[in-house]
């Protein structure tokens, strides 16, 4: 790995405006500035973290590796104190060429529901509305003989 500028959690800190943006990802200090207007979930999500770890926040979300990939291209320097582990050095470097039949988007999860789950949600609904009507039919037809 190349050598990088050390930072401190207080220098980061320091640059936290919508024009001087940095953050701090896996000991990794990003300058976002020029991702602002490009992040998928908007400025306001980077701004929020700006100049603070946002680790978790990072890994909460669980980006693509196409994100997970442009940490190294805004990469200044490195967080003091923080030490990497060597696999996860080794990982993040073999990603660094896009593989050309990777997904570049988000996956949603298909769960699909049983059909038989989409007729009772279907039939069960439409079945108390008959009763109920068929209920009232029967109720004010005898009160008028």
């Amino acid at each position: 790995m190349a050598e990088h500028t050390v930072f401190t959690l207080s220098q980061v800190a320091q640059h936290k405006s919508k024009k001087d943006c940095w953050l701090v990802i896996d000991g990794r200090v990003l300058n976002v500035t020029k991702f602002l207007e490009e992040h998928p979930g908007g400025e306001e999500v980077l701004l929020e973290s700006a100049g603070k770890d946002a680790t978790k926040e990072f890994k909460d979300i669980g980006h693509s590796k196409t994100a997970q990939n442009l940490i190294l291209k805004y990469q200044v320097g490195l967080l003091q104190g923080y030490t990497f582990k060597k696999d996860a050095d080794v990982q993040v470097a073999s990603t660094n060429e896009p593989k050309k039949n990777e997904m570049s988007a988000f996956v949603i999860k298909d769960d699909r529901m049983p059909k038989y789950a989409a007729l009772v949600e279907f039939f069960v609904p439409l079945l108390v509305a008959c009763s109920y009507f068929s209920y009232r039919y029967l109720i004010t037809g005898s009160s008028t003989v």
